[in-house]
């Protein structure tokens, strides 16, 4: 089902990410042998990249969405700790890294060696202990200083020391005061530790470790995301589920399941980041929760077809999504069965249901600002649109102009609608007393008393909303305009009392000829078929002209006019000469060359 989901904008959204903050090393090489020192593979060295991961890949993938991320975190008292970029760590310029040095600690490291996408061998290079309380209080510091100009605070744990107990507790508390959202993406095996933050993003084996329910269909997702949200006192539970995809638990609503998005998949890590990042951003925007978790998810799908630890653009998101609503159009045209089912999932989820309807022949500007202006108004809109019999009933045998299936498929690719649903009835009556929208929309044509289905509505609490009309938009409008006969195109403004009229063509030759020559013709005229361009000739009292023999030379007080495709060809006035181009039918115009007669031709 298209949702009709959308990014609000990112960039001057601002993500406090605090967390484990590790780099990730890759060596690239090619095996084509195995050691005689031992059944091991010998990797011939080719090259090797290094790039943040953990929390630093969180905040490379914020940035790569176009927000600005604030990393907290502590790297070693090392060469690599001291100078990231001298060691060749990109960072990107909307993140601020807060780094604390910590003594005797290396900076965190995985190795991982690789050859082709085959990842060969992995070597970590890690303190996990907790942090000393002195480090604990340098970590807390940088985080209250950076707390401020966040919209959203990620706690990022890979169990590496960072959010040891004390700082884990105390940014949590902070982050409350301060009046910011908190999601942890854990590795603790219990969620007590993650007491009151907002959200928690588990994959499955994190939330059996800490629930001890397997996860083996939908019902148990719930049931544990259940005891998670219980154990925590968190808002909602967003549970990644690798292949099944992810759920959305909430405390009061119905839990939301996603399919996974993944087309191909190349490397799982780092995909959880991903998610995190993308979820963070999401609701720092504006988006609703649910909103959210499907575009998290899209990325997330995207991220795991990368090799390595990857980011995923905002240029990339944007454009899987639309081609995830492409896909989607004929999802959205509906029986109302099927319409029903839909709307019922919406309301558990607490949406408003906003409902209009109309024939839609040829969708013009009017009809897109009406259904925006009522999607704008309600969370989700539906389109009661009438079949093809229904619309010749109420407008005549000529109409509709477009079959149904037509205008559902364009009604069903606006992003206002959300749902498209024929009706065969001369009115949506039955319709609107079966799906109970929210909010009945219509034009302000119409006056609230002359709706269609509003008593019923209002009935149970309802409203009917009047949405103000674009003036000079309407289909019966387009279609006369459409069906017009073409109007002649005069050769001049002012009709003169006397005139000569020539008429001139080109040949398969391409010379010109003089096909007629008459006086006191109606000026208004066309370029008629078969190549005819008629030019007129106008004098005072009596025709002062004459053509001299093959030059096509104009003399007298005269003005010579042609009309070539709606545009002037040529004019003369006095001695100057009339002059034409030889070449294509009716393709004289002034200043490309002359036109020549077979011989003189006099008044």
């Amino acid at each position: 089902m298209s949702t009709g989901h959308t990014i609000p904008p990112f960039d001057g959204r601002t993500v406090l990410i605090l967390g484990d903050v590790m780099l990730d090393r890759y060596v690239s090489g090619e095996v084509r042998r195995v050691s005689p020192e031992g059944p091991i593979l010998v990797l011939r060295y080719e090259a090797s990249r290094m790039v943040l991961g953990g929390a630093g890949n969180v905040a490379n993938n914020i940035a790569a969405l176009g927000a600005r991320a604030v990393l907290v975190g502590a790297v070693g008292d090392d060469a690599v700790g001291h100078d990231l970029a001298a060691a060749g760590v990109a960072i990107p310029d909307n993140v601020l890294m807060r780094m604390v040095p910590v003594p005797g600690r290396p900076t965190t490291m995985k190795t991982r060696f690789m050859s082709g996408m085959h990842q060969l061998l992995r070597l970590d290079e890690e303190e996990t202990a907790p942090l000393a309380p002195a480090e604990a209080e340098a970590i807390l510091h940088a985080y209250e200083e950076s707390l401020a100009q966040a919209d959203i605070v990620i706690l990022s744990d890979y169990a590496k020391g960072v959010l040891c107990d004390l700082v884990l507790a105390e940014a949590i508390r902070l982050a409350r005061k301060a009046g910011k959202r908190v999601i942890a993406d854990p590795k603790r095996d219990s969620f007590a530790a993650y007491h009151q933050v907002s959200v928690i993003t588990p994959n499955e084996l994190e939330i059996t470790r800490a629930t001890g329910i397997a996860i083996e269909d939908d019902a148990a997702a719930l049931r544990a995301g259940q005891m998670a949200l219980d154990a925590s006192g968190a808002d909602a539970i967003l549970l990644t589920r690798s292949a099944k995809g992810l759920a959305l638990i909430r405390r009061g609503e119905a839990p939301l399941h996603l399919p996974t998005e993944a087309r191909a998949v190349a490397d799982v890590s780092g995909a959880g980041d991903t998610l995190v990042a993308t979820f963070a951003v999401m609701l720092a925007g504006g988006a609703a929760m649910a909103e959210a978790a499907h575009v998290a998810n899209v990325a997330a799908g995207i991220a795991v077809g990368k090799p390595g630890t990857a980011t995923v653009s905002q240029t990339e998101l944007l454009g899987a999504l639309h081609r995830q609503e492409l896909l989607a159009l004929d999802d959205k045209v509906v029986s109302l069965e099927a319409a029903l089912a839909q709307l019922a999932e919406w309301r558990r989820g607490g949406a408003r249901i906003g409902f209009t309807n109309g024939c839609f022949d040829l969708i013009h500007p009017g009809h897109v600002r009406l259904l925006n202006k009522a999607r704008a108004r309600c969370d989700r809109l539906v389109v009661g649109l009438n079949t093809d019999a229904s619309v010749q009933r109420l407008k005549g045998p000529t109409r509709p102009v477009q079959a149904e299936t037509a205008r559902a498929t364009v009604m069903a690719s606006i992003g206002a609608v959300d749902l498209v649903v024929l009706f065969d009835e001369d009115t949506p009556l039955d319709m609107i007393r079966a799906l109970r929208p929210d909010l009945l929309f219509k034009g302000a044509d119409y006056t609230i008393d002359q709706v269609v289905g509003g008593d019923f509505v209002q009935s149970y609490g309802g409203k009917v909303s009047l949405i103000d009309l674009e003036q000079g938009h309407s289909t019966t409008g387009i279609i006369k305009r459409m069906n017009a006969p073409e109007k002649a195109v005069p050769f001049c403004k002012k009709e003169p009392k006397h005139f000569w009229l020539i008429a001139l063509r080109h040949d398969d030759q391409d010379r010109v000829w003089q096909e007629r020559y008459s006086r006191n013709h109606d000026c208004a005229g066309v370029l008629g078929a078969g190549g005819w361009l008629y030019l007129d000739h106008r004098a005072s009292g009596r025709a002062v002209h004459r053509y001299a023999a093959g030059t096509g030379r104009v003399y007298g007080r005269n003005h010579l006019v042609g009309v070539s495709a709606g545009r002037a060809a040529c004019s003369a006035r006095g001695h100057q000469r009339g002059r034409a181009a030889r070449g294509r039918a009716f393709g004289l115009r002034a200043g490309d060359g002359e036109f020549r007669l077979p011989a003189a031709g006099a008044a």
